[in-house]
This record gives structure tokens, sequence and C-alpha cells, in this order.
């Protein structure tokens, strides 16, 4: 009788393990009675796939031996989760179509970015206040003659002077790349990020525009002078000429175009087109003048950020012959004169000036410009610091021209 219950639960076991069903694990089946009533998701990461059919049944049934696991609760489906899930869905998609149509938005901005660089945007506030500044000033001298259709000539104007200062810049950047590399790798077309061909369709596009807005609207003699300063800045840059390696003739070009061209010419077209003859007045030579030779200051210190690349490509200038200290002391001069020429001049001539703006305004500008070169000499003249000190000069440019209809 044991023999044969041996026998019996040895066939016993070989037959569960022949036909995948064991007799222990049957009997704990129906003893445990998991609730199957809920159909068994197959997507459990904790479940094993394995082609044997024991291992199968012994990852979803538990042993007599084990405490029994709680079967996986597959997700719940109703209305209301599937009108969540929809939503989500198709919020997701507006969000696809969104992000597909942001690349085109992306490259606008980018273009947008490289146009800015490319315009050189510290020149374009220089040309913009210069010629606002003088425009305000004619007006204030003539308040019963203002018109508002002189308001759209006047912006008229100024894009023309922004597009022709464009066109100067960016003919310069055209023919100084390798410089560029070295000394302004920022710049757009140094960087890589405007192609040469683009760059020239822009620079060309700039002189075109101003040209026709300048002869639609100002004249014959103000366009010839408008022509005089693209062709001067022409010269500047563009090879054979290509007179920014001769020190004299750079910085009288430079004085020519942003002293004495653009305060002439903006106030002689403003005056005409008030339907007055032109005629100078004291605080317009002033600041003719004034403007004048700050922009060769300007010329002369331009190159001392630049000292590096232009002793790599070994290019002449000022700063390379006699040294960046030395060029910084000569600009600082220049300025300080500038500044006690105009303190004198409202002395002077009390009744043209505003002594108590113009002896306190520039008294201030040239203290600040004594401090800022104080702080360069105790840098030791390092790049960044004569970076910082040729900014501080702009912003006293533009410092002037706020300060101009005032005085």
């Amino acid at each position: 009788m044991a023999v044969s219950s041996s026998a019996s639960a040895s066939a016993s076991t070989s037959t569960s393990r022949g036909c995948c069903a064991n007799s222990t694990n049957s009997t704990s089946y129906h003893t445990q009675k998991p609730h199957l009533s809920k159909p068994i998701s197959i997507r459990n990461p904790k479940w094993k796939y394995n082609w044997n059919c024991s291992s199968i049944l012994s990852s979803t049934i538990p042993s007599a031996n084990s405490k029994a696991r709680p079967m996986p609760k597959p997700p719940q489906y109703n209305s209301s989760s599937f009108r969540v899930q929809a939503s989500s869905q198709a919020g997701a998609g507006a969000g696809a179509g969104a992000a597909g149509s942001a690349p085109f938005s992306e490259k606008l901005s980018d273009f947008g970015d490289k146009c800015w660089r490319f315009l050189r945007p510290h020149t374009i506030r220089g040309t913009a206040l210069g010629s606002l500044a003088l425009v305000a000033r004619a007006l204030l001298e003539n308040q019963q003659l203002i018109r508002w259709h002189l308001v759209f000539k006047a912006f008229c104007g100024v894009i023309a002077l922004i597009c022709g200062n464009g066109y100067i810049v960016g003919i310069n950047q055209i023919y100084d790349i390798g410089i560029d590399k070295v000394n302004k790798p920022y710049l757009p077309i140094a960087a890589g990020d405007l192609s040469v061909q683009l760059a020239w369709l822009l620079v060309l596009f700039f002189a075109g525009a101003g040209l026709s807005i300048v002869a639609w609207n100002f004249g014959s003699f103000i366009t010839s002078l408008y022509c005089l300063g693209l062709f001067l800045g022409t010269i500047y840059s563009v090879p054979p000429f290509r007179l920014k390696r001769y020190h004299v003739a750079a910085f009288l070009i430079i004085a020519t175009v942003r002293g004495f061209l653009l305060n002439f010419g903006v106030y002689y077209a403003t005056r005409a087109a008030l339907g007055l003859p032109f005629q100078w007045s004291s605080p317009v030579a002033f600041i003719t003048c004034f403007v004048t030779l700050f922009a060769l200051v300007i010329a002369i210190t331009k190159d001392l950020p630049d000292v590096e690349g232009d002793r790599k490509f070994q290019i002449s200038t000022l700063a390379t012959k006699l040294g960046v200290r030395n060029i910084a002391l000569l600009g600082s001069g220049l300025l300080l004169a500038n500044y006690l020429v105009a303190i004198f001049v409202a002395f002077y001539l009390p009744q043209e000036f505003r002594q108590s703006i113009m002896v306190p305004a520039h008294a201030l500008l040239a203290s600040g410009l004594i401090f800022q070169a104080w702080i360069l000499e105790q840098a030791n003249y390092t790049k960044e610091a004569i970076l910082q000190f040729y900014r501080f000069i702009w912003n006293l440019f533009y410092a002037e021209y706020l300060v101009f209809p005032l005085i």
C-alpha cells in the first residue's frame, strides 16, 4: 500500500511536470482563490517573460508556502478618464503643432539678431541720438513752424541715416573678416553666423534704401551730402583705396562723416523742411565743432581694444606704434580740452547759452572722464579695462547729444 502510494505520488509528480500543472499548486490555487474577475494585464514590468509554462504560472499564481501577492490591477477606464486622456492627447497634438511652427519664429529671431549685430548698435545709437537732438534744437528755435506732417519726414530722415550707417559699418566688416576673427569674433561675419553673400545684399539694400529716402524727401543738396558720406565710407574700407590704413586719412574721414556731415546735414535739412534758409546758430556751430573733435578722439581710441589682432596681422595703428597707455592719455586729454572749451564758451557767450545747464553738465562729464581714465590706469591697461574705457567714451558721446537741446 505504501509502495502504491509512493508510486502514485511519483506518477502524479511526473504527470504534473509533463502538463505544467502541479497538484500542490493546484490545491493552493483553489484554496487561495485570488480575484481573477478582472483581466490580468501582461505589462507588469516585474514579470519575467519566459517560455517555460511553470515559470509563467509561478509568477502569477502564489504557491502554498509563500504569502499571497496581490494581483496587479489593470487600469480602470470610464468615460471621464477617457475624456481626460483624449483632451491631454489633443493638448499634446496642439503642442506638437506649436513646436512645428517654432523653428520659423526662431529663425526669424536669429536673423534679426544677426542683422542687429551687423549694424553695430553703438554706432546706431550715436547716429539716431545726434539726428534727433539736432531736429529737436531746430524745432525749439522755431516752435511756431512745427507741423505734424514734419514728424513723419523727420522719421524718414532718421531711417535714412541709420541705413547709411549700416552701409558704412557693414562694408567695413566685409573687408575686415580676418582681423575681426581675432579682435571682434562676436561680429556675425567673423563668427560665421552671416555669409559674405548675404552681407553684401544687406549693405547694398541699406545704401539703396537710404539714398532713395533722401532723394525722395530732402532735395538734391542733402542727397549730394548723403552720397559724399557713402563715398567716404567706401574708400575708408574698400581696396585699393582702403584709407583706414593711413592714420591721418582715417581720422579725417571719421571726423568728417560723424562730426561735420551729420550735424550740418541734419540741421540744414530740418530748416529746409520748416521752409527756412540755412543759418548757423551758436549752439549748432558749437555742437558741430565739439562732435567733430569728439569723433576724432573716437577715431584715435577705436583701435585700443584691437591691439592684439592688429599686431598679429602687422597692421600699423597709433595704438600699436605709440602704445595703449599713450593713446588712452592722448584721447583723454583731447576730450578734457573739449569739455574745458565748452565751459569757457558758456561764460564767454552767456546770451547764447544757458550757463546753468552747460557749465555743470560739462563739468560732470569731464569728472567722469577723469575717473574712468584713473580706473584704466589702476587696472594696468588690461584688455577688459581698455574695452570698458572705450565704451565709456561712447557713453560720453551719447550724453553730449542728450544735453545739447537744453543748452
